[in-house]
């Protein structure tokens, strides 16, 4: 993995911690990166509203079920990462 998909990836992750605290209404350092969205509380609602998010933040077109099929932070900042790299 070059470095410009690290940084990239890391700065997805993070933007996405942020989104995902925000949505839960706790600190960004609560939040597990490797911890499945449902666990930390992300229910169906605010998956949808995060795919909104990832479309409006990065101009991709995401399916619904984005969040259930890369299920944690860092799952989904490595699958948007590698879109973004192809985009």
């Amino acid at each position: 993995m070059s470095d410009t998909t690290i940084s990239r990836t890391q700065a997805v992750a993070g933007w996405l911690t942020e989104r995902v605290a925000f949505y839960l209404e706790r600190p960004a350092d609560e939040i597990d990166p490797d911890a499945p969205l449902v666990e930390l509380g992300l229910d169906s609602v605010y998956a949808l509203t995060l795919c909104g998010d990832i479309e409006e933040r990065y101009g991709l077109v995401v399916e619904q079920t984005l969040p259930w099929d890369y299920p944690t932070v860092n799952a989904l900042a490595g699958h948007l990462s590698e879109v973004l790299a192809g985009a």
